[in-house]
């Protein structure tokens, strides 16, 4: 990032209320697709995709010199499962089952990488069926658990990763994900993790995504208020059970091919069927620019906590705290996790500034560059989220006596680094 691109990023987020990425529906007819990565820079991606938030691909140009592309993928454009077997057969994967509704989601087993990939040459020499079901390896940590040759290097749109930066720190996790099934396998209806962006590459096999625009998934609600889990479900064109359906706009479909890269935006909702035999990597990641959206998922959660639990509020002992802990075991996060969230990535970027000490480059993909103008960025950013995080009734009925440093404290150094780097 440089000084005008910064200028330009911190002119766009004053003109928005609450710092939040768009909500309002943009009316496109095709999501953009970006051939030659000669002539597309940070700059073009950052302003034209990243904090207007709008889906695009990328050519397989972008990805052509991956070693998963290269290792992962026989000559005939299939997996390669000798490949797969002798580096990973024993890892154990999660394995989701894609004809078993669970709520809005499928039921998850774990299993071996060769048992998996046995059940995957059956299925296909049972033309594409299994009296074990559709079965779906999802979410596998490969960065996390494994030590991996050059399966990927990070591109450099997608840099400023917040999300894995703050796990990797903690060296606990990571939103690293390999998928890879067979045709047919899909995932149903959502919106990502925390209102994260996310990206994703076909090492082989082809996919086809359904994006709904932010705003779009009320019209889709049902008459109970429950999202679908299929929208390509005949369902879905009850009137009955979905009045408000004839609101929505049509999905903006894309079929993504072998080696491409997909951007998902903020809060768009989506649903992915894999039409061959697929291997893909998957990145959820958070950074300046959808700070703000996750932090109003965050709180909208809790909400919806609360909601459930109301009845109790005057007679449960620690009632607030109880939401709290509910929450985070249903999101995975809560108040007090955001906020060490946003402590270490601010605590990472004052470093920087005061001593030029930052992210370097890592294994696995886990590339991350940071200038000045992008750290001060950063700063600012975070500096406006936590201000509304230390208004937040909720926070300050938190006991932050043993925070270090204490969150005003914090908000008061990022505040006079924001103003001292105005003219950096």
């Amino acid at each position: 990032m440089d000084r005008q691109m910064r200028a330009f990023a911190e002119s766009h987020f004053r003109g928005l209320q609450g710092g939040l990425s768009s909500n309002v529906s943009p009316k496109l007819d095709h999501v953009d697709f970006i051939e030659n990565p000669d002539s597309f820079s940070y700059a073009d991606f950052f302003k034209g995709y990243l904090l207007p938030n709008l889906p695009c691909v990328f050519s397989s140009a972008f990805t052509e010199g991956w070693g998963s592309r290269r290792l992962w993928v026989t000559p005939s454009g299939k997996p390669n499962f000798d490949y797969l077997l002798q580096n990973y057969g024993d890892v154990v994967v999660p394995v989701a089952n894609c004809g078993v509704r669970e709520y809005n989601s499928n039921p998850k087993e774990h299993m071996p990488l060769k048992d998996y990939i046995s059940y995957w040459k059956e299925y296909i020499q049972g033309n594409y069926s299994s009296s074990r079901g559709c079965l779906y390896l999802k979410d596998w940590h490969l960065c996390r658990d494994s030590s991996a040759e050059s399966v990927f290097t990070l591109p450099i749109y997608f840099s400023s990763d917040w999300l894995n930066e703050y796990w990797d720190a903690l060296d606990v996790d990571d939103y690293r994900f390999i998928y890879m099934g067979p045709t047919g396998t899909w995932s149903p209806f959502h919106a990502d993790i925390f209102r994260s962006f996310s990206w994703s590459v076909n090492i082989c096999g082809r996919k086809k995504w359904f994006f709904f625009p932010p705003g779009q998934e009320e019209a889709l609600r049902d008459c109970h208020g429950g999202l679908p889990y299929d929208v390509t479900s005949p369902t879905l064109l009850d009137s009955r059970l979905h009045p408000v359906l004839n609101r929505c706009s049509p999905p903006l479909e894309v079929t993504q091919e072998a080696g491409e890269m997909v951007f998902v935006p903020s809060g768009w909702h989506h649903q992915v069927h894999n039409l061959e035999d697929t291997i893909s990597i998957n990145h959820n990641w958070v950074n300046g620019c959808n700070l703000a959206n996750m932090w109003h998922f965050l709180q909208q959660e809790l909400c919806a906590v609360q909601q459930e639990i109301i009845e109790w509020r005057d007679t449960m002992p620690d009632w607030h705290h109880h939401c709290q802990v509910i929450m985070r075991s249903c999101s995975g996060i809560n108040f007090e996790e955001f906020y060490h969230f946003l402590k270490v990535i601010a605590e990472r970027r004052l470093l920087f500034l005061a001593k030029g000490v930052g992210p370097g480059k890592v294994e696995c993909g886990k590339s991350t560059g940071l200038g000045p103008q992008q750290a001060a960025f950063d700063v600012s950013r975070i500096a406006e989220v936590l201000k509304s995080v230390l208004a937040h009734p909720d926070f300050q009925r938190m006991d932050t006596s043993t925070f270090s440093p204490q969150p005003e404290e914090l908000l008061q150094q990022l505040e006079e680094v924001v103003a001292a780097t105005t003219s950096l």
